[in-house]
């Protein structure tokens, strides 16, 4: 597997989500042991959900813990701060709206909309890699083309 690249709050973030898997695991267990008391298992709708609940949680743990162990703290890399890499806090005039936005270029794993979090995977996150402060880009999105001009890039 690739590196994955996150956040010390991102690798915070999954490490906890690995922990719920692993409890939510003993949750399953017991949901298998209650569905056996019943008797028959071969008709055994409840025996039959829990098992399937259980191969998604071995398979998420799985996933997670394979994921854990290629993370790179974005923190800790020696990124140039003179370009949009991914760890960059990006300040863009969108030149349609006249505002102002601010995005953090981040993984998929950490991308949150909502927390102005963008994936250097997503359109405009493709678009913006490499680019320095200063320049102007028109970055093609299904919606249409999006025309910015970055301002300035920081990092945390």
């Amino acid at each position: 597997m690739d590196a994955v690249y996150l956040t010390r709050a991102g690798y915070q973030k999954l490490m906890a989500q690995l922990d719920e898997l692993k409890s939510e695991r003993l949750k399953i267990s017991r949901a298998i042991e209650e569905a056996r008391l019943q008797g028959d298992i071969s008709e055994n709708a409840e025996y039959d959900a829990a098992k399937d609940a259980q191969a998604h949680n071995v398979a998420r743990v799985a996933e997670t813990e394979s994921k854990l162990a290629n993370v790179r703290i974005i923190e800790d890399e020696k990124i140039p701060s003179d370009k949009v890499y991914i760890g960059a806090i990006v300040t863009l005039f969108d030149q349609k709206t006249q505002k102002e936005l601010r995005y953090m270029m981040v993984s998929p794993e950490e991308a949150d909309y909502e927390e102005n979090k963008l994936s250097i995977f997503s359109p405009i996150g493709k678009g913006l890699m490499g680019h320095a402060a200063g320049e102007e880009l028109e970055i093609k999105v299904p919606a249409g083309i999006l025309k910015y001009k970055i301002v300035k890039i920081a990092r945390p």
